[in-house]
């Protein structure tokens, strides 16, 4: 059973291949198209490495900020230091709100490139 909407399964008649063909070898000769898609290539390229780096410092405060969480969260329990506690209690939100920022940014982007995600660093 194939499904008539997904472009691998058209069947062309051999006066339509031949026709594709063509086009496809004028396409190949243009000079200045060849030139430009190559350019669109590299920009995108580009977009794609800056939007990568640029969430490389979200991912390390999420990760420093939980690290420093959890450090001042056992210290605050063995201790019974109330300051410490109120560290935690103003440390944890921020560290929830910076961890949905980068689900957020990783859903998007996810939605955006048809599932694939980058690396994480």
């Amino acid at each position: 059973m194939h499904d008539r909407e997904h472009p691998d399964d058209i069947s062309l008649s051999p006066r339509e291949r031949l026709v594709l063909l063509e086009i496809e070898a004028r396409l190949r000769q243009d000079r200045r198209l060849s030139h430009r898609m190559r350019r669109m290539r590299r920009v995108h390229r580009v977009q794609r490495m800056r939007r990568v780096r640029s969430d490389v410092p979200l991912r390390l405060s999420v990760l420093l900020l939980a690290v420093a969480s959890a450090l001042v969260a056992v210290m605050g329990i063995r201790s019974s230091d109330p300051a410490l506690l109120w560290c935690f209690a103003l440390l944890w939100p921020l560290t929830l709100l910076q961890a949905a920022r980068l689900l957020r940014r990783t859903a998007d982007r996810r939605s955006r490139t048809g599932g694939r995600v980058t690396p994480w660093l």
